[in-house]
């Protein structure tokens, strides 16, 4: 299968110069790639600082929590179980709100569902450190985790609908920007919090100004959109003679197909095999993420190691997918079938595990790199989210079944690692079920990395 930049370039090239000028269709006024001009370059380059500015806000109001978790149990006398709960709330928020992606995406549109989210963090962000307990405090939590998940699904979205040629690349550039919103506030939550006085709740609600910023962007693109659905409603609602087109024009291969990507039903996505092979690759990916930032620090401390060394090693694991993210996006877009990068990446997470039940101490940082690779399985199943389809919907119903799905699967691991700690008093059996996770992530992976769309199994089934 030839890659996305391929398929997308020779059908621009294919199309008449009639049919590169015909406007978007009705309910289409965000998917913009076909204009011309200085309005397309600004439009585009606004959109970048949007997908920018909303990845590195996709994780902080998870890794800021966790580095001050203990100030926030002491400060809100939180009990140790609804502490755990804590852990288990992002997956689970993830789950839910983001099924409803696609259906508040096909009404507002993808640009105005994202900057309701960018505003819904903000929110949460701002009012939970001072909401009044636990109660408001998970509830505050809950509404940031809520924007959160309705941007996770869209970003595919966004980058399908806007970069048709480069997918890999801007899928790339937002995985990495991601990784970097997950690290970032991992290593500066606590020092910040110290210059602000040891305020725990200034340490918390400071990262509110990040998310606030990140709602500007989108806000002249979805004016935009409003103001292109206007005359392009009453160019239909126009009469039959005066609006009637030409043969050309009528007839156009790109001019049928792009209504009928926008007119179509909804897929029966479950139909598919190779979605719920991206829903269970996408599960297992996130349960070996949640384990591994919940859970590595404190095996490497059980091993002897320093807590301010276990810290870093951590920092490595999250930092290697800062360039790794850039990369395997653009690798998966040039290969006919993804099956040889997951079967790289699961390999590495093997010999990751396999270090930290022979050698935790010994090898820590060579443990540290290579589950920090295995960890990049995140960008690859978001890259296959806008390879396995081929309209705007499509993706939009995939990346919101293959992540709801995913995020619900990715729920026990966490909970079953502590379990397990606990009541065998060692490690041996967390990781080896963390080895043993990843075999089935492999498998399931192959299978999603096939060549073929969601769109096809699911009209043939």
């Amino acid at each position: 299968m030839a890659s996305e930049e391929t398929r997308a370039v020779d059908t621009r090239t294919a199309m008449s110069p009639t049919e590169r000028d015909t406007p978007a269709p009705v309910g289409a006024s965000e998917t913009t790639t076909l204009e011309k001009g200085p309005a397309r370059a600004w439009a585009t380059r606004l959109v970048v600082v949007g997908i920018v500015l909303s990845a590195v806000n996709l994780r902080p109001a998870i890794t800021s929590l966790g580095a001050l978790l203990e100030e926030v149990r002491d400060g809100l006398g939180m009990s140790g179980s609804v502490a755990g709960l804590l852990t288990s709330v992002p997956p689970l928020c993830f789950a839910v709100f983001g099924v409803m992606a696609p259906r508040l995406a096909r009404r507002f549109g993808p640009a105005a569902v994202v900057c309701a989210g960018m505003a819904a963090i903000f929110t949460g962000l701002l009012i939970r450190p001072y909401a009044g307990g636990t109660a408001g405090f998970l509830a505050a939590s809950a509404l940031a985790l809520m924007g959160i998940a309705v941007s996770n699904v869209l970003m595919p979205v966004i980058v399908k609908r806007w970069f048709p040629d480069r997918v890999g690349s801007m899928t790339g550039l937002y995985s990495m920007v991601l990784a970097l919103g997950t690290s970032l506030p991992a290593a500066v939550t606590v020092p910040m919090t110290h210059a602000l006085g040891g305020n725990w709740k200034l340490g918390l609600a400071v990262w509110a100004v990040l998310a606030a910023a990140a709602v500007v962007p989108w806000i002249p693109l979805v004016r935009e959109g409003r103001e292109r659905s206007v005359p392009a409603a009453r160019s239909v609602q126009a009469p039959a003679k005066a609006q009637a087109p030409t043969q050309t024009q009528a007839q156009t291969p790109a001019s049928v197909s792009a209504r009928a990507a926008e007119e179509q039903p909804p897929l029966r996505i479950t139909r598919s095999r190779t979605a719920w092979a991206l829903a269970v690759f996408f599960g297992l990916q996130a349960t070996a993420a949640y384990i591994t930032m919940g859970w590595m620090p404190q095996i490497f401390r059980d091993a002897g190691v320093s807590a301010g060394t276990a810290g870093l090693l951590l920092a490595v694991t999250m930092v290697m997918g800062v360039p790794l993210a850039f990369v395997i996006p653009r690798i998966a877009t040039r290969l006919p079938h993804q099956g040889p990068i997951v079967l790289v990446l699961g390999v590495c997470g093997l010999a990751g595990y396999a270090g930290l039940y022979l050698a935790p101490a010994a090898g820590a940082w060579a443990w540290a790199l290579l589950l920090g690779i295995a960890n990049c399985a995140f960008p690859l199943a978001l890259t296959m989210v806008g390879m396995r389809a081929r309209s705007g919907p499509g993706v939009a119903q995939l990346s919101a079944f293959a992540q709801s799905t995913g995020y619900l699967i990715s729920i026990p691991g966490p909970l079953l690692v502590g379990v397990l700690y606990q009541h065998s008093g060692g490690w041996g059996l967390p990781i080896a079920l963390m080895a043993a996770l990843m075999v089935p992530q492999m498998v399931v992976g192959v299978l999603a990395g096939r060549d073929r769309t969601v769109e096809e199994e699911a009209a043939t089934r």
